[in-house]
């Protein structure tokens, strides 16, 4: 394993660790319940990093830093069929749009964001504080156990994140821009076809396709670089720059 993905799942591992203290800060919920109130809590913060960041970083939020991915990836030792996607993938725009719109008009209904409580709802900042918070923990882990279980590799990322919808649309603003971002690109005329960037990508991505069409960008990718660190010709190479 190269060293890049060693610290890959180092890192996973220990946000997967922290979860019960940061679960409340990618909550969708608590984004509501303080906009109900007008006020501004943790995920407010949390989702414009995502925004802003995808900017300059796509979706390595995803296959870096998210607690959740990191267990999903656990689960491949149990399921590591690739799920459906294609049109699936827009499941998650289904639910965030009205997510997003209920948290827009339940911060009109509170005459406007009135001030900022960062650690609303937390106990010194730690999520897990109690046992009721714990009900909400192993439902949250459940969810994206069975998910991941039933339909495969990072169903829960593919067909319901909340989160990926704010960093899909950063990443196609920095395209769009072209401002300098992570990204990947490949040697065509080096590439034996041997399907190594496939089987390892996380989000079943078409990565050979990919090589050969000479377009590395996909709004599912989550810039592991797992396809990199496979890949026994050197093909594909991460770098920070414009397209």
């Amino acid at each position: 394993m190269k060293k890049r993905q060693r610290i890959r799942n180092l890192i996973l591992l220990l946000s997967f660790l922290l979860f019960p203290v940061t679960q409340f800060y990618f909550s969708p919920y608590l984004i509501i319940w303080g906009a109900s109130q007008g006020m501004i809590t943790a995920s407010f913060f949390t989702f414009a990093v995502f925004l802003f960041g995808s900017l300059f970083v796509g979706r390595a939020f995803c296959g870096w830093v998210m607690p959740c991915g990191s267990f999903q990836e656990l689960c491949f030792q149990v399921n590591d069929k690739e799920p459906k996607t294609g049109k699936l993938n827009l499941l998650k725009f289904v639910i965030w749009v009205p997510w997003l719109i209920t948290i827009f008009v339940m911060a009109l209904l509170a005459g406007g964001y009135k001030r900022v409580e960062y650690f609303f709802a937390m106990d010194h900042g730690i999520s897990v504080s109690n046992i009721y918070a714990y009900i909400i923990y192993y439902g949250v882990l459940l969810l994206f156990l069975l998910l991941s279980l039933i339909f495969g590799k990072r169903a829960t990322c593919h067909y319901i994140c909340w989160m990926s919808p704010f960093m899909i649309i950063g990443r196609k603003i920095s395209n769009w821009i072209n401002l300098p971002s992570i990204r990947l690109k490949s040697k065509k005329e080096n590439c034996v076809q041997c399907g190594s960037c496939r089987k390892a990508c996380p989000m079943s991505l078409e990565v050979n396709k990919m090589v050969t069409e000479k377009n590395m960008e996909n709004s599912e990718c989550i810039l592991c670089g797992k396809c990199a660190d496979v890949c026994p010709k050197n093909v594909i190479t991460m770098y920070f720059g414009r397209l």
